[in-house]
């Protein structure tokens, strides 16, 4: 078989999220014909479905006998937004054979047609950063290890999912990026993590920030390569939190800028702020798919609820689609196209499939 691809909503909060933070840009994706649809293409003309204000990029794609089709694949918005929590009756889906001139609609009810778990084929990982240099163990840690509770709640599953993982970082002014906990879907191992950091974790008052942003951006990469090499689709969270600028001065700016904006596009990276003293514009290129400020250690619960209801976004915005399709076997290379509405938003994406092997049975 060939791998295919692998609420909180308070208005305070959203108010919070539309006033203090940049917007998504990270999947960079523009809808026209040169937009980033992954491994898909536009769809044929004679399916008449009006522009796209939506984009589905395949991801990867498989068939598995009797006659399923799976399509997995990310929905964004126009600006790059990701799309959560879609579901299958939503979706549309449209088959051309070689006898057809153009594209036929395919029943979902009787195509048994699903968003499916994806725990199977893709992972997504979040990597939490604290800056633990001194200005922040000396004024503000317990509100920290509050809003960071808060997060690993919001953002962790439920129910423990292996598919779903964190791990938690820190830095001060070491040329380290120091492991407090290592990836893990449990919650309670990750809420043991921050509630044992101690005042005297570190006594470094300088600040490397800089190379918190390469190491972090690195280890986001690594875990995205591995998983392809075990046949897994991957995404990644990095989740930044300082109260100041770069002080150790071991590498650039331009460095740390250049990492970001050079990375995978299914790796995700947040900022959050706290105080005068940090420079909003770095950490809004640090955090360019969304970044948070807080004027005091009173907002940083706020803020950190504010980039965990966007990491669960991007989380829950890659789907894993499923139908049976009525082709058999001898019908030969087959085109697919799956269009998805929400509200007065459309998109659409084209693929092909080999119906080799099919026959009845698909449920």
């Amino acid at each position: 078989m060939k791998l295919l691809f692998k609420n909180f909503s308070i208005l305070s909060l959203l108010l919070l999220v539309f006033s203090c933070g940049n917007a998504d840009d990270d999947i960079n994706f523009i809808i026209s014909p040169d937009g980033d649809l992954g491994q898909g293409s536009n769809v044929d003309e004679c399916l008449d479905l009006g522009d796209n204000t939506l984009v589905l990029s395949i991801q990867d794609q498989f068939t598995t006998l009797p006659g399923k089709v799976s399509v997995f694949f990310k929905v964004s918005d126009a600006d790059g937004n990701p799309v959560p929590n879609l579901r299958a009756s939503q979706f549309s889906i449209y088959e051309q054979g070689r006898n057809d001139e153009c594209f036929n609609a395919i029943s979902a009810s009787e195509s048994f047609a699903r968003i499916s778990p994806n725990s199977q084929i893709f992972n997504n990982n979040t990597l939490l950063v604290l800056d633990l240099s001194n200005s922040v163990l000396s004024s503000s840690l317990a509100e920290l290890q509050s809003a960071s509770i808060g997060f690993i709640n919001n953002v962790m599953p439920e129910e423990e999912d292996a598919s779903f993982r964190m791990a938690i970082y820190w830095f001060d002014g070491e040329d380290i990026l120091h492991l407090l906990n290592p990836l893990s879907s449990s919650k309670e191992t990750l809420i043991s993590a921050i509630e044992n950091i101690s005042a005297d974790i570190s006594n470094d008052p300088s600040t490397d920030l800089y190379g918190a942003v390469l190491k972090s951006t690195d280890i986001a990469t690594n875990l995205l390569s591995e998983s392809v090499q075990n046949n897994i689709i991957s995404a990644a969270s990095i989740v930044i939190f300082t109260d100041g600028t770069d002080q150790a001065s071991r590498f650039t700016e331009e460095e740390a800028i250049t990492k970001v904006r050079d990375a995978n596009s299914n790796i995700s990276f947040f900022t959050i702020g706290l105080g005068s003293e940090i420079d909003t514009q770095i950490l809004m290129e640090f955090g360019k798919t969304f970044s948070v400020f807080a004027d005091n250690k009173e907002e940083l619960e706020a803020n950190f609820n504010a980039i965990s209801l966007r990491v669960n976004e991007q989380a829950n915005s890659f789907y894993l689609f499923e139908y049976c399709s009525p082709k058999r076997d001898g019908s030969g290379e087959n085109n697919l196209a799956i269009q998805v509405v929400q509200g007065s938003l459309q998109g659409a994406v084209q693929t092909s499939f080999s119906a080799e092997g099919f026959v009845g049975g698909c449920e």
